[in-house]
């Protein structure tokens, strides 16, 4: 693998939950010189599964540049009380998280991580990284229509199987114990979720095409990190790097987009409230989220004059009724980023009558009136339990973030 993507496929493997993304984030943070806490200078901030950084230099007061993206990704959630089963198997009860395409769990050796909440006040991360959970698939010859047509039933289908025997409470909590060496009995609480063990891998006759889990966001996050550790210290503008929990189930928490954290930072980057509208009017939200490359096999759901294409750069994300923010300044904003750091750039729009998604992108914009443009790479297979995206585009969107992030203009 080339470098980055080496490190990109490091990075995911490291973040199997928003709460290890966070914490690789500061591990790579720190070694650029930030430090925690609110100040001028290099600087991080944490809330849970949500990570700020910046860098302002002291009694400086700048326009903003900030990179917005998100750590979670959609998955199956481990509930409150774990441990079930019948018919002689151990399972453990878990809850869709996101918009998930439920079969891509089918089938596959899972792990499980998260944190777990202590009744000391303590959170302890846990990752279980070798093969764990299994969701088994009924066979074919039990279900002869399969093949025309998958249904699955979220509460009845989607339990994960661990163990055989009876089920009794508190099992999975006292396996976790064991895990990462505390007590069972101190354990209060817990935010777990599966993944999938299969390791990135590079594809293709030309190797030129890179799979992993997470792509949505991890890859966003990851370009972020390194695009504001680059822009560092750049000197008209101040670079600004939040990467957000929440995003996959609507933003609305305290740790989420539509919360409180970033204009609560924000404001005081720009020198308080009294101060901070002529900043925020010059200033901009750069809402980088992964977006849909087009697919082959179902090429009639493009927009045939918009597709987008692995390889051929971020591609900047438009929508008439902002459920991307891009406007044509911002969009102008981003071109000129991409020709300054010499990387390609192509053009989503979604089709007519195919509604798309959306980002943190408006969400941003509405709280806190900055201008804000939707880029993203291109995947195949988005909310996949493994996707699909071009090994050149994650360096095409680092270095075009970077030049976003230190644009004075």
């Amino acid at each position: 693998m080339s470098d980055l993507v080496q490190d990109l496929a490091e990075f995911v493997v490291a973040a199997p939950t928003p709460y290890h993304a966070v914490a690789e984030a500061v591990r790579r943070l720190e070694t650029a010189g930030f430090t925690g806490g609110p100040g001028p200078g290099r600087r991080y901030q944490v809330r849970d599964g949500t990570v700020l950084a910046w860098s302002a230099p002291e009694g400086v007061v700048a326009p903003l540049r900030v990179f917005l993206a998100h750590t979670d990704s959609p998955t199956l959630k481990v509930k409150p009380n774990p441990d079930v089963g019948r018919g002689g198997w151990r399972q453990v009860g878990v809850e869709v998280y996101g918009g998930t395409l439920w079969n891509t769990w089918l089938d596959r050796d899972l792990g499980l991580a998260g944190r777990l909440a202590l009744y000391d006040g303590s959170t302890v991360l846990v990752n279980v990284d070798r093969p764990l959970l299994r969701v088994p698939q009924l066979a074919i010859h039990l279900d002869r229509g399969v093949n025309q047509g998958l249904k699955l039933d979220a509460q009845q289908h989607l339990l994960p199987i661990w163990g055989l025997g009876a089920p009794a409470e508190g099992d999975l909590l006292e396996f976790l114990s064991g895990e990462v060496g505390v007590d069972a009995d101190e354990i209060a609480a817990h935010d777990l979720v599966v993944h999938d063990l299969t390791p990135p891998a590079r594809l293709g006759e030309e190797s030129d095409l890179f799979a992993a889990p997470r792509l949505d966001n991890l890859s966003s996050v990851h370009a972020g990190i390194g695009a504001l550790i680059a822009a560092a210290d750049s000197g008209e503008v101040i670079p600004v790097f939040v990467g957000f929990d929440h995003e996959e189930i609507g933003s609305n928490s305290a740790t989420g987009a539509a919360g409180p954290l970033l204009e609560e930072l924000l404001t005081r980057l720009a020198g308080g409230f009294d101060a901070r509208g002529p900043v925020f009017a010059e200033s901009r939200c750069l809402s980088v989220d992964v977006t849909h490359a087009a697919h082959p096999n179902y090429l009639e759901l493009h927009e045939p004059d918009h597709r987008t294409l692995p390889n051929h750069g971020p591609a900047l994300k438009v929508n008439a009724n902002q459920r991307y923010a891009t406007d044509a300044p911002g969009a102008a904003a981003w071109q000129r980023a991409c020709r300054d750091a010499g990387v390609p750039t192509q053009v989503f729009v979604g089709k007519n009558t195919v509604p798309c998604g959306s980002t943190v992108g408006p969400i941003t914009a509405t709280r806190l009136g900055i201008r804000t443009v939707d880029v993203g790479i291109p995947v195949l297979s988005m909310h996949s339990a493994r996707e699909l995206c071009g090994v050149d585009d994650p360096g095409f969107l680092a270095a075009a973030a970077t030049r976003f992030l230190s644009d004075p203009l």
